[in-house]
């Protein structure tokens, strides 16, 4: 846990606001960058020996007795029995239920965790020696998007979104290779999707009509695992798994 999680918001804020000496501000610079760089050294070695996985996202407050949660344990069961290796953010709710079907179902069962003073804690259904741990966010979102062979992005709130529109945004410039996204629960995303279509398309123009093309809505685990498997048939590809 970092020293900034012991300290209330306005705290923070005085924290930022306080003046250092230019050496204190480089000395500190230094050392952070030694950790990012720790970090990203870490996971790199770790996922390496891995391999790549299908990537679930989804809100960590989601109950398991939830339908979603429910739903998210059938996914991961399902495509771990295709061969698929799952990672998921390693903590409850949705990742807890990905976890868990993949364990279920004897596939390969990751965990990104990331150290937050409050909501996060690691899931039980991570096997052992695949339960990575980050102190920033940004290194373990470069561990899902480096390491992942499709997303399947379950209900959440802003993490989830976050999640989401970053590999939209990586696929749609071309960063990385267009790998199947795969939202899970029509009732729950139609209303984004209108308002992407609706406004950032047709009215602001900030987005072109083909990229909602990069997107799949479904809402069964047979329909993931169809898109899954319809790709990889696509590239004449199989699981690494």
């Amino acid at each position: 846990m970092m020293k900034d999680d012991f300290l209330s918001d306005d705290d923070k804020i005085q924290e930022k606001f306080k003046q250092k000496t230019w050496n204190e501000i480089r000395s500190n610079d230094s050392w952070a960058i030694f950790k990012i760089m720790s970090e990203f050294v870490n996971g790199y070695e770790s996922m390496g020996r891995i391999g790549p996985c299908v990537s679930i996202f989804g809100s960590a407050r989601t109950k398991p007795d939830n339908k979603y949660y429910l739903l998210a344990e059938k996914i991961a069961y399902k495509i771990s029995q295709a061969g698929y290796g799952v990672i998921t953010g390693g903590g409850p709710g949705i990742m807890e239920a990905g976890n868990k079907g993949a364990h279920l179902g004897n596939g390969t069962s990751v965990g990104l965790n990331i150290d937050l003073p409050f909501e996060q804690h690691y899931n039980p259904y991570i096997d052992k020696d695949k339960n990575l741990s980050f102190d920033y966010f940004f290194v373990r979102k470069v561990m899902f998007v480096k390491y992942s062979q499709g997303f399947v992005v379950m209900p959440g709130g802003f993490g989830t979104l976050d999640e989401l529109f970053e590999a939209v945004t990586l696929i749609q410039t071309k960063k990385i290779g267009k790998f199947p996204i795969i939202l899970v629960g029509r009732e729950f995303w139609s209303g984004l999707l209108d308002w992407i279509k609706a406004v950032i398309i047709e009215k602001e123009n900030n987005a072109n009509p083909e990229d909602m093309n990069l997107i799949k809505v479904v809402d069964t685990e047979d329909e993931v695992l169809e898109v899954l498997d319809t790709f990889y048939k696509k590239y004449n590809l199989s699981p690494n798994f």
